[in-house]
């Protein structure tokens, strides 16, 4: 079964993140959304995308065991293409989060333009726990909500409630869960109802205000990740004992 599904309706692209309880991406998963998101680019049918997903969870963020140094290089890359490719789409992007939004699922979130959030859901970005740190949302969050805010984030794996989610400007709507898919609706309803034209110019003229991040900087974080923590012994301690369900060892 797939773990990523397409559904277009009445010039909406839902993609659905469908690998439950937790929607974990793996390098499977991960080359699946960028397939996904290539279809969606090239199709020219779509007014707006819709990102959601079934379970628990939104997503528990990338695959642990796939941040290793065996597969380590191959999934940021595919996963930090992902998110390059929905910064990227030309049309308006909704990130609908039912439930928990950690590390990487956060992230997913941080590259759509909306997000529409259940009262349930929380985010989170606890890669620094295991010894890591996550490179998209290093390059974007310092420009999205307060410098200090975004530091206890990134450095101290803050979980954030989505009453705080949304006070720090990382949620645009909040309903109870019952209703997050009727106010996402509502959302998308007003976004169709607009000249499809006219968005896509507007989302360009957004891009010029540098507030979004590009592909470069991306692969700069990439980078730095690849290059001085991929191979790092504190690194791989952290994720080896977070498999192996015991307190990491830090070297220093």
């Amino acid at each position: 079964m797939p773990a990523v599904r397409l559904e277009l309706n009445d010039r909406v692209a839902t993609v659905v993140l469908d690998h439950p309880p937790l929607n974990v991406v793996d390098l499977a998963t991960a080359r699946e959304l960028n397939e996904t998101l290539a279809r969606v680019a090239a199709s020219g049918d779509a007014g707006v995308l819709v990102l959601e997903a079934r379970g628990r969870a939104f997503s528990a963020g990338v695959d642990v065991r796939d941040h290793l140094p065996d597969r380590g290089a191959a999934m940021l890359r595919e996963f930090d293409r992902a998110c390059a490719a929905l910064l990227d789409l030309a049309i308006p992007t909704i990130a609908v989060v039912q439930g928990a939004a950690l590390g990487g699922g956060c992230e997913l979130t941080l590259v759509c333009d909306l997000v529409v959030a259940s009262t349930a859901a929380e985010f989170a970005l606890p890669e620094i726990k295991l010894g890591v740190f996550p490179p998209v949302a290093a390059v974007m969050l310092p420009r999205m909500i307060p410098s200090h805010l975004a530091a206890e984030m990134i450095l101290s794996g803050r979980r954030l409630s989505a009453e705080e989610a949304r006070a720090a400007g990382l949620v645009n709507h909040l309903a109870i869960p019952d209703q997050l898919h009727q106010v996402a609706g509502g959302l998308v309803s007003q976004l169709l109802a607009l000249s499809p034209g006219s968005l896509r110019i507007a989302k360009r003229a957004m891009a010029l205000s540098r507030a979004r991040v590009t592909a470069a900087e991306i692969e700069a974080a990439e980078r730095l990740y690849l290059e001085t923590l991929l191979h790092d012994p504190d690194a791989i301690e952290g994720l080896e004992a977070f498999l192996e369900k015991r307190p990491p060892e830090w070297t220093a």
